[in-house]
């Protein structure tokens, strides 16, 4: 007879059916009250033991965290918080486990000391429901994507190129680094590297999903990408993953309109397939909040921020109309941002980002038409302005609590305009001739955009730092597991 799986069980009506339940411990009480959890739920069925039927050297090894199989019958729970339990009749231990020495005693946890034991936080509740929720938003991407028809495209993860002319990059060696090679001139010889070359770990699909773009109309990447900032906040990772769609013939307008429908077709997908897990995460915020003070505290729930998502449309304004906006604002002219903006040309932080969400319109916005100066090399530049001022086809989706969640742009397909942006910001063309051949080569409009797919759960699972809805994070002076 196969085990069943406990989220079934707690749905069952089958009362007086036998079953086999195999899970984790979570609490033993009164020598009677086993809690049980298999992963399958956040929730845990009880089962019931005879104690005095049970011999002593079974009773000694349940313990928290030790796994076991239990044979019974399904019955009507007497007890409070759960419908149904199994009556045990037979109990055995699969593998034990150490009272003394298991970390995750039932108690309250804090996430820093979670994050220490990362190999083992998957056994909790919060974290059952997190990558439960990160499972389905992952699901539902590739599900957005290829039920538009796009092609899934696997880009390289070792790369020659910086896309986004960064330079804070992960570099990919064979070299003994206690002896390296040198040229004549005293640098270091890559032509004796593994690749003949000097190569990174990439920061971006998005140049290879171009070319493919150019051939397919609509592709989309969605893998792992490395940062090399010293960055320790709560919204900073060395390696996260990307999901960046590239479209043959799309406008900007195009490309606004097809991120704003993804984020709400994925955030829907979690909400209508993680009913109990969203439910859980949104009252571990109200527990949370509960120790602030009043003005720090959210002023939407979990479920509510994300129909507010699903039930607004985004506002859409330029960069040109957000910095009048913030110019006026309050908290820059009282002098309250930590970054004030003095005028056009300022790049915007989060801060700012937030108040134009949160406090100004408080919807989710899109800015459009950024500075040339303040963004990548491959964006459509627009026609100078009257006041001769320089902006570029990029749009960014801002949300409440997070700021940036996209970032895209209408890429330049003018081969001469692009050259000659490159040159001004230092990119050797001679490195990127595969790059510049899309622009020679039937050239047409066309348009992406990049979302941090951490950040997105983040937002959904109502999280606050990034390093909790990645199974092991990695951040400077942490690659552990």
């Amino acid at each position: 007879m196969e085990h069943t799986r406990i989220k079934e069980l707690l749905k069952s009506e089958e009362f007086g059916k036998e079953v086999i339940v195999k899970g984790w411990v979570r609490t033993f009480r009164n020598n009677q009250f086993i809690a049980i959890n298999d992963g399958s739920s956040i929730n845990n069925i009880q089962a019931v033991i005879d104690f005095e039927n049970t011999p002593d050297e079974i009773l000694k090894r349940i313990t928290t965290g030790a796994a076991v199989r239990v044979k019974g019958n399904l019955i009507e729970s007497l007890g409070k918080g759960q419908r149904v339990e199994v009556k045990a009749t037979e109990v055995s231990i699969i593998g034990d486990s150490d009272p003394e020495k298991y970390p995750l005693q039932p108690k309250k946890h804090s996430l820093e000391f979670l994050r220490e034991i990362a190999h083992l936080r998957f056994r909790t509740g919060t974290f059952n429901a997190i990558f439960k929720v990160r499972n389905a938003l992952a699901f539902a991407v590739n599900k957005f994507f290829q039920e538009r028809d796009f092609v899934y495209m696997h880009t390289p993860i070792i790369t020659g190129s910086d896309a986004e002319g960064a330079g804070e990059m992960f570099r990919v060696t064979t070299l003994d680094l206690n002896n390296l090679p040198r040229t004549e001139q005293g640098e270091i010889d890559f032509k004796e590297d593994f690749f003949g070359k000097s190569t990174n770990l990439t920061v971006s699909g998005q140049l290879e999903g171009e070319l493919a773009a150019l051939a397919f109309g609509n592709i989309y990447t969605f893998g792992p990408t490395f940062r090399a900032e010293n960055s320790n906040t709560t919204r900073h990772l060395a390696e996260f993953w990307m999901i960046e769609p590239e479209m043959a013939f799309y406008e900007l307008e195009d490309n606004m309109d097809l991120a704003e429908d993804l984020l709400k077709y994925v955030i829907k997908y979690a909400l209508e397939n993680c009913p109990e897990e969203i439910e859980f995460l949104k009252n571990r915020l109200l527990e949370e909040e509960k120790s602030k003070p009043q003005q720090e505290r959210s002023e939407l729930n979990l479920v509510d921020k994300l129909n507010f998502v699903l039930e607004n449309d985004f506002v859409r304004l330029t960069y040109t109309e957000a910095i009048d906006i913030l110019l006026k604002s309050k908290p820059n002219q009282k002098k309250q941002f930590k970054y004030l903006i003095e005028g056009w040309g300022a790049d915007l932080q989060s801060e700012h980002e937030r108040y134009l969400v949160e406090k100004h319109f408080k919807k989710p916005v899109i800015l459009t038409d950024y500075p040339r100066e303040i963004k990548s090399f491959y964006m459509k530049q627009n026609p100078v302005d009257a006041q001769g001022r320089q902006t570029v086809r990029a749009m960014d989706i801002l949300f409440p609590g997070i700021g940036e969640m996209v970032g895209g742009s209408q890429r330049e397909e003018n081969l001469e305009k692009l050259v000659t942006r490159m040159a001004e910001v230092g990119i050797p063309t001679e490195e990127m001739e595969w790059f510049l051949d899309t622009r020679r080569f039937g050239s047409v409009p066309h348009s992406g955009f990049g979302v941090g797919f951490e950040r997105l759960v983040l937002f959904t699972t109502g999280m606050t730092n990034i390093r909790d809805v990645i199974p092991f994070p990695r951040t400077p002076n942490n690659a552990e597991f």
